[in-house]
Protein backbone atom coordinates (compact mmCIF):
# COMPACT_ATOMS: atom_id res chain seq x y z
CA UNK A 1 0.00 0.00 0.00
CA UNK A 2 1.35 3.44 -0.55
CA UNK A 3 1.81 5.77 2.29
CA UNK A 4 0.96 9.31 1.82
CA UNK A 5 4.57 10.11 2.41
CA UNK A 6 5.08 8.81 -0.82
CA UNK A 7 2.77 10.46 -2.97
CA UNK A 8 4.31 13.10 -5.08
CA UNK A 9 2.56 16.43 -6.24
CA UNK A 10 0.39 16.30 -3.37
CA UNK A 11 0.41 20.33 -4.00
CA UNK A 12 -1.81 22.66 -6.37
CA UNK A 13 -0.26 23.72 -9.36
CA UNK A 14 -1.97 25.64 -11.65
CA UNK A 15 0.74 26.17 -14.32
CA UNK A 16 0.99 24.66 -17.84
CA UNK A 17 -3.22 23.71 -17.96
CA UNK A 18 -4.21 22.88 -21.41
CA UNK A 19 -6.19 26.16 -22.68
CA UNK A 20 -9.24 23.90 -22.45
CA UNK A 21 -9.57 23.67 -18.59
CA UNK A 22 -9.50 27.27 -17.99
CA UNK A 23 -13.17 27.26 -17.52
CA UNK A 24 -12.65 24.03 -14.94
CA UNK A 25 -10.31 26.01 -13.22
CA UNK A 26 -12.12 29.10 -12.82
CA UNK A 27 -15.48 27.04 -11.71
CA UNK A 28 -13.25 25.61 -8.56
CA UNK A 29 -12.32 28.88 -7.90
CA UNK A 30 -15.27 30.79 -7.31
CA UNK A 31 -18.47 27.91 -6.71
CA UNK A 32 -20.05 28.41 -3.15
CA UNK A 33 -20.73 24.97 -1.42
CA UNK A 34 -24.50 25.80 -1.92
CA UNK A 35 -24.16 26.11 -5.19
CA UNK A 36 -22.81 22.31 -5.43
CA UNK A 37 -24.85 20.50 -2.90
CA UNK A 38 -27.80 20.87 0.21
CA UNK A 39 -25.90 18.57 2.40
CA UNK A 40 -23.23 20.19 3.37
CA UNK A 41 -20.55 19.20 6.65
CA UNK A 42 -22.34 18.82 9.99
CA UNK A 43 -21.74 22.04 11.93
CA UNK A 44 -20.40 20.24 14.55
CA UNK A 45 -17.54 18.81 12.84
CA UNK A 46 -19.13 15.29 12.52
CA UNK A 47 -18.28 13.13 9.52
CA UNK A 48 -15.70 10.97 8.20
CA UNK A 49 -13.19 12.96 6.32
CA UNK A 50 -12.20 12.00 2.98
CA UNK A 51 -11.16 13.11 -0.66
CA UNK A 52 -12.25 12.22 -4.16
CA UNK A 53 -10.03 12.48 -6.89
CA UNK A 54 -11.67 14.36 -10.24
CA UNK A 55 -9.43 13.27 -12.96
CA UNK A 56 -9.41 15.20 -16.38
CA UNK A 57 -7.27 13.46 -19.28
CA UNK A 58 -7.62 13.79 -23.25
CA UNK A 59 -8.30 10.73 -25.11
CA UNK A 60 -9.26 10.35 -28.59
CA UNK A 61 -12.66 12.26 -27.80
CA UNK A 62 -11.26 14.82 -26.60
CA UNK A 63 -11.50 15.72 -22.93
CA UNK A 64 -11.91 12.76 -20.55
CA UNK A 65 -12.57 12.00 -16.90
CA UNK A 66 -11.45 9.21 -14.87
CA UNK A 67 -14.12 7.07 -13.24
CA UNK A 68 -14.49 3.53 -11.18
CA UNK A 69 -17.36 0.94 -10.80
CA UNK A 70 -17.36 0.11 -6.94
CA UNK A 71 -17.69 -3.62 -6.29
CA UNK A 72 -21.33 -5.53 -6.00
CA UNK A 73 -20.17 -6.66 -2.59
CA UNK A 74 -19.33 -3.59 -0.44
CA UNK A 75 -21.57 -2.35 2.53
CA UNK A 76 -21.71 1.83 1.20
CA UNK A 77 -22.61 2.31 -2.25
CA UNK A 78 -22.22 -0.98 -3.60
CA UNK A 79 -21.85 -1.39 -7.53
CA UNK A 80 -22.24 2.75 -8.15
CA UNK A 81 -19.36 4.72 -10.55
CA UNK A 82 -17.88 6.97 -8.44
CA UNK A 83 -14.45 8.91 -8.80
CA UNK A 84 -11.62 7.31 -7.52
CA UNK A 85 -11.55 8.28 -3.62
CA UNK A 86 -11.82 6.96 -0.32
CA UNK A 87 -11.22 8.32 4.05
CA UNK A 88 -7.87 9.97 4.92
CA UNK A 89 -5.78 8.01 6.62
CA UNK A 90 -3.63 9.93 9.40
CA UNK A 91 -0.62 9.16 7.26
CA UNK A 92 -2.83 12.24 4.87
CA UNK A 93 -2.34 14.97 6.88
CA UNK A 94 -4.55 17.39 7.95
CA UNK A 95 -7.89 17.34 7.05
CA UNK A 96 -7.93 20.91 6.70
CA UNK A 97 -4.64 21.49 4.99
CA UNK A 98 -3.04 19.30 2.16
CA UNK A 99 -4.57 15.87 3.57
CA UNK A 100 -7.55 15.51 1.06
CA UNK A 101 -4.98 16.21 -1.80
CA UNK A 102 -2.43 13.21 -0.27
CA UNK A 103 -6.15 11.28 0.24
CA UNK A 104 -7.25 11.57 -3.49
CA UNK A 105 -4.09 10.06 -5.20
CA UNK A 106 -3.29 7.77 -2.96
CA UNK A 107 -6.93 6.22 -2.62
CA UNK A 108 -6.66 6.36 -7.07
CA UNK A 109 -3.28 4.74 -6.73
CA UNK A 110 -4.82 1.87 -4.87
CA UNK A 111 -7.97 1.77 -6.53
CA UNK A 112 -6.95 2.04 -10.02
CA UNK A 113 -3.52 1.91 -10.54
CA UNK A 114 -2.59 5.30 -12.04
CA UNK A 115 0.85 6.40 -11.54
CA UNK A 116 0.40 10.04 -9.27
CA UNK A 117 3.34 11.67 -10.54
CA UNK A 118 1.36 12.09 -13.68
CA UNK A 119 -1.08 13.76 -12.37
CA UNK A 120 -1.29 17.25 -11.68
CA UNK A 121 -4.04 18.86 -9.19
CA UNK A 122 -5.03 22.02 -9.92
CA UNK A 123 -8.12 22.60 -7.75
CA UNK A 124 -10.36 21.49 -4.39
CA UNK A 125 -14.35 22.24 -4.48
CA UNK A 126 -15.83 23.02 -1.09
CA UNK A 127 -15.93 19.96 1.56
CA UNK A 128 -19.55 18.48 1.05
CA UNK A 129 -21.92 15.73 2.86
CA UNK A 130 -22.99 12.72 2.10
CA UNK A 131 -25.60 11.62 4.56
CA UNK A 132 -26.38 8.13 3.87
CA UNK A 133 -22.30 6.76 4.53
CA UNK A 134 -21.37 10.02 6.72
CA UNK A 135 -18.84 11.38 4.81
CA UNK A 136 -17.54 14.77 4.96
CA UNK A 137 -15.88 14.41 1.15
CA UNK A 138 -13.42 17.40 -0.66
CA UNK A 139 -13.44 16.95 -4.57
CA UNK A 140 -9.75 17.33 -6.02
CA UNK A 141 -9.59 18.05 -9.63
CA UNK A 142 -6.52 17.51 -11.25
CA UNK A 143 -5.47 17.27 -14.68
CA UNK A 144 -3.76 14.09 -16.19
CA UNK A 145 -0.92 15.53 -17.54
CA UNK A 146 0.85 12.09 -18.13
CA UNK A 147 -1.48 9.11 -18.24
CA UNK A 148 -0.44 5.67 -17.10
CA UNK A 149 -2.58 2.39 -17.68
CA UNK A 150 -5.11 1.87 -15.30
CA UNK A 151 -7.68 -0.94 -14.33
CA UNK A 152 -9.02 -3.00 -11.33
CA UNK A 153 -6.36 -3.27 -8.53
CA UNK A 154 -8.85 -5.03 -6.04
CA UNK A 155 -11.62 -6.88 -7.27
CA UNK A 156 -12.91 -6.83 -4.11
CA UNK A 157 -13.25 -2.60 -4.04
CA UNK A 158 -13.61 -2.28 -7.21
CA UNK A 159 -15.03 -3.76 -10.45
CA UNK A 160 -14.04 -2.10 -13.61
CA UNK A 161 -12.05 1.34 -14.32
CA UNK A 162 -12.95 3.54 -17.15
CA UNK A 163 -12.83 7.13 -18.97
CA UNK A 164 -15.44 9.10 -20.29
CA UNK A 165 -15.26 11.57 -22.58
CA UNK A 166 -16.89 14.63 -21.41
CA UNK A 167 -18.42 14.90 -24.99
CA UNK A 168 -20.33 12.05 -24.23
CA UNK A 169 -21.43 13.82 -20.39
CA UNK A 170 -23.08 17.12 -22.36
CA UNK A 171 -24.53 15.10 -24.75
CA UNK A 172 -28.40 15.92 -24.20
CA UNK A 173 -29.02 12.02 -25.49
CA UNK A 174 -26.98 10.90 -22.45
CA UNK A 175 -28.62 13.23 -19.78
CA UNK A 176 -32.02 11.91 -17.15
CA UNK A 177 -32.88 12.52 -13.88
CA UNK A 178 -32.49 9.37 -11.79
CA UNK A 179 -35.41 8.31 -9.49
CA UNK A 180 -34.91 6.99 -6.20
CA UNK A 181 -37.39 4.16 -4.97
CA UNK A 182 -37.57 6.58 -1.84
CA UNK A 183 -38.78 9.65 -4.19
CA UNK A 184 -35.26 11.32 -4.32
CA UNK A 185 -34.15 12.73 -7.46
CA UNK A 186 -30.95 13.75 -9.28
CA UNK A 187 -28.85 13.95 -12.38
CA UNK A 188 -27.81 10.98 -14.03
CA UNK A 189 -25.61 10.21 -16.74
CA UNK A 190 -26.31 7.17 -18.67
CA UNK A 191 -22.23 6.08 -20.50
CA UNK A 192 -20.01 3.80 -20.81
CA UNK A 193 -23.02 1.31 -19.67
CA UNK A 194 -23.44 2.83 -16.42
CA UNK A 195 -25.86 4.86 -14.60
CA UNK A 196 -23.89 6.94 -13.11
CA UNK A 197 -25.82 8.93 -10.35
CA UNK A 198 -26.06 10.07 -6.48
CA UNK A 199 -22.95 12.38 -5.30
CA UNK A 200 -20.94 11.58 -8.49
CA UNK A 201 -23.69 12.81 -10.82
CA UNK A 202 -24.04 15.80 -9.07
CA UNK A 203 -20.33 16.58 -8.46
CA UNK A 204 -20.06 16.15 -12.13
CA UNK A 205 -23.66 18.49 -13.19
CA UNK A 206 -22.22 21.32 -11.35
CA UNK A 207 -18.88 21.59 -12.89
CA UNK A 208 -20.43 21.41 -16.19
CA UNK A 209 -22.99 23.81 -15.30
CA UNK A 210 -20.31 26.50 -13.70
CA UNK A 211 -17.86 25.62 -16.12
CA UNK A 212 -20.23 27.06 -19.32
CA UNK A 213 -19.52 23.32 -20.48
CA UNK A 214 -23.61 21.79 -20.11
CA UNK A 215 -25.87 21.94 -22.70
CA UNK A 216 -29.45 22.01 -22.37
CA UNK A 217 -31.10 18.88 -21.60
CA UNK A 218 -34.37 17.45 -20.47
CA UNK A 219 -34.74 17.46 -16.81
CA UNK A 220 -38.23 15.73 -17.01
CA UNK A 221 -36.56 12.40 -18.71
CA UNK A 222 -36.78 10.16 -15.47
CA UNK A 223 -34.99 6.59 -15.10
CA UNK A 224 -34.64 4.31 -12.34
CA UNK A 225 -31.52 2.97 -10.43
CA UNK A 226 -31.38 -0.30 -12.19
CA UNK A 227 -31.11 1.11 -15.62
CA UNK A 228 -28.83 -0.87 -17.81
CA UNK A 229 -28.15 -0.18 -21.16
Amino acid sequence: MTRASDIRGAVLDRSGLPGWLEPMVRAAQTVRPAELSRFLPPEDGGGRQSAVLVLFGEGERGPELLLMERAGSLRSHAGQPAFPGGALDPEDGDPQGDGPLRAALREAEEETGLDPAGVQLFGVLPKLYIPVSGFVVTPVLGWWRQPTPVGVVDPNETARVFTVPVADLTDPANRATALHPAGHRGPAFLVESALVWGFTAGIIDRLLHFSGWERPWDADRQVPLDWRA
